[in-house]
């Protein structure tokens, strides 16, 4: 797993990403599914009634499944990745965390999504949209895509707030045409008005776009809320409110409160048909290009 420190010293988002997928197929081809990693790579399953004439018998012989090989022309999705930039993505503020990871991830799709020869569209927003690009799949678009994520990494900026909502409800008007709509945000807007957060994401489901959330956290601490018991000053990041406490005054009812709008998260989530991924910046990048090449099978 990569060091998220590190990431931030080391920069080259491009080349990052570029090593997190070539080792995440690499792994695929040592496990149990090493037909997925074929498919993922040049190949889509054969379908039952179609020309046999493209079926790849070597592949076959090594997976003993039919898949097919696709070509230049099969790009047939388009894909909106979304990263929420408000200050609370900058937490744990040693390593930026979940902004780093974000970052990260989306490069990472972006570069599956270049190898697949998809379209795809870079959109960050904290109280409003901030960067958006245009949807293509061409590699000097990706590489600009690269460059965004690169600023973004290198460039923190404290006291933003969260406007997932407004940006949701803007995205899902601006989006003409079917597409996947991959969000990473830690969803930290309003938690006490949840019905406004599900009426956005339900907006784009009902524009007939597919939606996959990648709810981005800390889990050890906010979640668990796992600190050591001593005196803290917590510092809100996008008010700038600070708050002195001992973490055991306190846990109690922040875990009953952050677990509540976890549990409706998941629930609003299941009932709109919108993909919920649980990412916890501890468990590296596997677990997101995992969840996305099985939902974009199911596009296929």
């Amino acid at each position: 797993m990569l060091d998220l420190v590190k990431i931030r010293e080391y920069g080259n988002v491009e080349f990052l990403a570029k090593q997190l997928v070539e080792g995440f197929i690499t792994g695929l081809h040592k496990s149990p599914f090493h037909g997925f990693s074929v498919e993922f790579a040049e190949h889509r399953l054969y379908n039952t009634g179609e020309s046999t004439r493209y079926i790849d018998w070597k592949v076959f012989g090594k997976t003993d499944r039919l898949y097919v090989k696709r070509y230049e022309e099969e790009t047939n999705l388009r894909c909106h990745l979304l990263i929420d930039t408000s200050s609370s993505m900058y937490y744990p503020e040693k390593s930026n965390g979940k902004m780093t990871f974000s970052i990260m991830a989306a490069g990472a799709l972006a570069y599956t999504l270049q190898k697949q020869r998809d379209a795809v569209s870079l959109t960050t927003f904290s109280e409003g949209i901030e960067i958006q690009t245009p949807i293509k799949s061409t590699p000097s678009h990706i590489h600009k895509i690269f460059l965004d994520l690169e600023s973004l990494l290198q460039k923190p900026k404290p006291n933003k707030r969260t406007s997932v909502v407004e940006t949701l409800h803007e995205i899902a008007e601006k989006i003409h045409k079917r597409s996947l709509v991959v969000i990473f945000s830690d969803m930290f807007d309003d938690i006490a008005n949840t019905e406004r957060l599900f009426s956005a994401m339900q907006h784009l489901r009902h524009n007939l776009h597919e939606v996959l959330l990648f709810h981005v956290t800390d889990k050890n601490t906010e979640e668990e809320f796992n600190f050591d018991e001593r005196p803290y000053e917590f510092i809100d990041l996008e008010t700038g409110e600070k708050v002195k406490v001992q973490p055991s005054q306190v846990k109690s009812h922040y875990q009953a409160a952050i677990k509540e709008f976890y549990h409706d998260l998941r629930l609003k989530c299941g009932q709109y048909k919108i993909d919920f991924v649980e990412a916890d910046i501890s468990q590296g990048f596997d677990q997101i290009l995992s969840a996305f090449l099985v939902k974009r099978g199911k596009m296929k």
